[in-house]
């Protein structure tokens, strides 16, 4: 039989000849009731994510201080999640410099604007047939882009534009229709095919890819004066990772050294593309890149608000 190792050849060292990770002063502090949101948010332990939200504030607090961009890069479900008061209080609050959505995001947020609801039960609507068949919202849309392309505008742009003429009752709700009134470009990025509103028979084709390419142009533009700035990709797994990964690679082809900007991504899990923009490039061009994880409709609000508190006036 095989006998256990003997540990008598083990050599032990002083805790204190060690690196250790974790110390006493990281500690998250205890609160009384009734503290105010600064003193809970200093109390988070400055450990890992604790501390990354930490950096990510300061970070977005001096690109603002020093009049450099903050493009947030948002997914449908941030809509969704009952997010868009919050985007639209930091455009307010001259936080967030630029946008940029899905189909699909903006799609719900023109629901969420001229009727007050959106986001039906696909499972029950497949069974049915009827999944995304909904009339209004898919020819409002198309009929933007349609807009969009023949007066060769951007798609964002237009969108919020026409939410604002047709006096959409929850305009003062939608990241589109506030961003349009503030001059806060939002540009909108679409994979044909991929939106129910591709669906209808009002959807033409060469309108939304004259529309989308005209957003593409406009979000490499912001990208090139990226510099010293931060990006943030809310709940995008593809699209604008890849939108934005292309738009960085276009500018610096054309001789903008963008680079020393801070990357972020907050989403569910964590994902191949998200990883690699905004988050990987940022550190591969000498800034700093953080990957949070964990519910948008936590997190969005938490970090928007230590924000607003920590943003000079």
């Amino acid at each position: 039989m095989r006998k256990p190792i003997t540990l008598e050849g083990v050599k032990p060292i002083s805790i204190r000849q060690r690196k250790n990770k974790v110390n006493i002063a990281q500690l998250a502090r205890q609160l009384a009731s009734g503290a105010s949101f600064s003193q809970f948010f200093e109390s988070l332990p400055r450990i890992l994510a604790g501390s990354w939200l930490r950096e990510l504030v300061d970070a977005i607090c001096k690109a603002r201080i020093d009049r450099k961009q903050v493009l947030v890069m948002y997914g449908a479900h941030v809509v969704k999640c009952g997010l868009s008061p919050i985007l639209i209080q930091l455009m307010k609050g001259g936080v967030i410099t630029a946008l940029a959505t899905n189909g699909a995001g903006a799609y719900h947020d023109i629901e969420l604007a001229i009727f007050g609801e959106t986001s039906e039960d696909v499972s029950e609507g497949i069974l049915s047939g009827t999944f995304g068949m909904a009339a209004e919202s898919a020819n409002f849309i198309n009929h933007a882009a349609r807009l969009a392309a023949r007066r060769d505008n951007g798609l964002g742009e237009t969108i919020g534009a026409q939410l604002i003429k047709a006096k959409a009752k929850h305009a003062d709700l939608s990241i589109l229709a506030q961003a349009y009134k503030l001059g806060i470009p939002l540009t909108v990025h679409v994979a044909i095919g991929t939106d129910v509103n591709h669906m209808h028979p009002s959807f033409d084709a060469a309108s939304w890819g004259k529309a989308t390419y005209n957003d593409f142009r406009i979000i490499c533009g912001i990208v090139s004066e990226l510099s010293g700035g931060v990006v943030l990709n809310f709940g995008s797994a593809v699209i604008l990772p890849l939108i934005f990964e292309k738009a960085l690679a276009l500018v610096r082809n054309m001789g903008h050294d963008v680079k020393g900007f801070v990357g972020a991504t907050f989403d569910f899990i964590r994902h191949y593309r998200a990883t690699n923009n905004p988050v990987q490039r940022a550190e591969e061009l000498g800034g700093k890149g953080f990957y949070i994880i964990g519910h948008h409709e936590l997190l969005i609000p938490l970090l928007a608000q230590a924000l607003l508190e920590r943003m000079p006036d």
